[in-house]
């Protein structure tokens, strides 16, 4: 056991090595802009990304503003059995994030795809439909990265053949840009109190 701890640790310190971890900062910025100019944030994926999907709007609605009052817009797509469900019935399961986004998804809204091999036809559509809107789009994506790859305009993407490791992965980047923005935030929201005083004393 203590060597298959060993080998499992070593595979996430080489993914942690790769090149995504320079776009996390993009992200980051998208979901500060997307807190100030109140817009949504979506996150979807399929079986255990999915979990992690809810798993993170948990972190930015209350994790990432706690200390400023007030958090992130946040919805988890894969919470909804009742949506995913019918969706997945009526239109087919390929459709069940791509038409929730048609009905609610606005120009300048994040979407997060949480995706092992980026393939899943029903995270592909949700890019298509997220880039037809206008949202800002992004991947966490591993294995190749597929199609996700290509459509994103933010690819997070760690070439690791593990979809635990991928999945692992997911939430270090979400508890990343977490841990930043409820810094982030409170520094600003100083920075702007200070200069209204300043406004208010001249």
């Amino acid at each position: 056991m203590n060597s298959f701890i060993e080998n499992y640790i070593e595979r996430l310190k080489y993914a942690l090595d790769q090149n995504a971890m320079n776009l996390i900062s993009e992200l980051g910025q998208a979901l500060k802009n997307a807190w100030y100019q109140r817009k949504v944030v979506y996150l979807c994926g399929n079986g255990g990304s999915a979990g992690n999907a809810i798993h993170l709007a948990n972190d930015l609605i209350y994790g990432a503003g706690m200390r400023v009052g007030l958090g992130l817009r946040v919805e988890a797509l894969s919470a909804n059995p009742a949506v995913i469900t019918c969706l997945s019935n009526d239109l087919g399961y390929d459709e069940v994030y791509a038409q929730q986004l048609r009905v609610k998804g606005e120009s300048k809204d994040v979407l997060i795809v949480l995706s092992g091999s980026g393939n899943s036809p029903n995270v592909v559509k949700a890019l298509e439909v997220g880039n037809q809107l206008g949202m800002i789009t992004c991947g966490i994506l591993g294995f190749s990265g597929g199609k996700c790859k290509e459509l994103a305009q933010i690819p997070i993407h760690f070439p690791v053949n593990d979809m635990q490791i991928a999945e692992d992965l997911q939430l270090i980047v979400g508890h990343i840009c977490m841990q930043w923005l409820c810094e982030v935030l409170i520094k600003d929201g100083e920075l702007q109190s200070s200069s209204s005083n300043e406004r208010f004393i001249a």
